[in-house]
């Protein structure tokens, strides 16, 4: 007869034995994921599975069969319900970079478990500490809390090592290892007292979506990073590969000012070597920097520009508002975009227009020109110049970047930063 409680005990170990079958698929197929970490998830899921597969087929022979909890059944189940405990140890000295071989606790736990699968060997083979009724009943003996003890106080040292080393998890690690240990832990403790096996398979289901989710985020954690390195990588590339005629020409200019106009020289000398300056500082910059810094690059670069171009360049700075972050290299591409593709000797000189506005939800920087423009098919279009920008924006500080073009109008570029930014 299918009774309640069965349809309960189907749906826990159908639910373990899915999360651990999803957890080992993911595991295998996540290419970030450190070695260590790989084949830690891989063999926490596996023993996870193997206790469903036990614990369902315990269950299907006691419901069809008539025969329950055989005591080779009640063995395995309970070894391998015992695996996870000592594993979120390793797991937790291995995210607070301690030495696993080398430390006090793990050995401590080593210990404790040996002394439980002793203690669960002799259970084949003696009734004291738990039994099997003729009709297939688990019956816990005097001895049944001598079995439980090893397992509470590793989980107990798990959780006190947590709280210890707490400092040196992220809230996202912290969090779930609370969520993975302190279930478990009150089970097993009120189990000492009370038999209450149903809410271990619970626990262990919670600790398990817990894990579930560590790699998960972890995934998503390590190509966040990947990602951030690669467009940093792109910006220090950007600075290295500065353009090679712009460095000659302001040296030629600067050589001819020499002999024509000596406070022109220096002083475009000062905004080229400011200009330099900025460029190599961004190199070791990885977060986002005050946007004063930024204008102050994109002021040097527009100087030396504007003192070679004179009256083909005229710039209009409109800034009110720096009091917000941006990542390096942010505006002075921009504005050295709106030169190269819109100052043409042959046409009308060229007018940039640098505005910023704090806004309800963040602030806003305006980039006008009134060049040529572009078209999206271009080859050469600040389309691709722009694309490493608007990817540093989105990933740093959560931004974006809109670009408005138009042959009757130039060109307008948006960027928008989140106040949360």
């Amino acid at each position: 007869m299918i009774t309640w409680y069965t349809i309960f005990s189907f749906s826990i170990i159908s639910a373990a034995l899915l999360i651990a079958l999803l957890g080992i698929w993911l595991t295998a197929i996540i290419p970030l994921i450190d070695r260590w970490s790989k084949r830690f998830f891989f063999a926490y899921f596996t023993a996870l599975m193997a206790c469903s597969l036990v614990s369902l087929a315990d269950l299907i022979i006691y419901q069809y069969f008539g025969k329950g909890a055989l005591r080779i059944f009640a063995f395995l189940e309970v070894l391998l319900l015992s695996l996870p405990l000592s594993m979120l140890t390793a797991y937790l000295l291995h995210s607070c970079k301690k030495d696993i071989k080398k430390n006090t606790v793990f050995r401590v736990v080593e210990g404790c478990w040996m002394m439980f699968f002793l203690l669960l060997v002799s259970t084949l083979f003696t009734d004291h500490i738990y039994s099997i009724t003729p009709d297939g009943q688990f019956q816990r003996g005097a001895w049944y809390p001598l079995l439980i003890v090893p397992l509470s106080v590793i989980m107990i040292l798990n959780f006190l090592c947590l709280l210890r080393w707490r400092r040196q998890l992220s809230q996202k690690y912290y969090h779930g290892f609370l969520i993975a240990i302190i279930p478990i832990t009150a089970v097993l403790i009120v189990q000492l007292f009370v038999d209450v096996a149903a809410l271990i398979d619970i626990s262990t289901v919670l600790s398990a979506i817990s894990m579930f989710g560590l790699i998960i985020s972890e995934q998503i954690e390590q190509n966040f990073r990947q990602q951030q390195e690669i467009a940093r990588q792109r910006a220090s590339v950007n600075v290295l590969q500065m353009r090679p005629h712009f460095i000659y020409n302001t040296m030629m200019s600067i050589y001819y000012l020499i002999a024509q106009d000596t406070d022109k020289a220096q002083k475009i000398t000062l905004d080229f070597s400011t200009y330099l300056r900025k460029n190599f500082t961004a190199l070791a910059k990885e977060d986002a920097i005050p946007f004063t810094e930024e204008l102050e690059h994109a002021k040097a670069y527009l100087a030396v520009e504007q003192t070679r171009f004179e009256d083909n360049l005229f710039v209009e700075f409109d800034t009110p508002h720096t009091r917000f972050r941006v990542p390096p290299l942010t505006l002075q591409p921009i504005v050295e975009n709106a030169i190269k593709h819109g100052l043409d000797p042959e046409l009308s000189p060229l007018h940039i227009t640098v505005k910023t506005r704090r806004t309800k939800n963040g602030s806003e920087i305006t980039v006008a020109d009134t060049g040529p423009g572009f078209r999206d098919g271009d080859s050469d279009s600040p389309h691709v110049a722009l694309a490493n920008i608007k990817e540093r924006l989105q990933m740093m500080c959560g931004g974006t970047l809109t670009i408005i073009s138009s042959s009757a109008e130039g060109t307008t570029v948006k960027i928008f930063i989140p106040i949360k930014a």
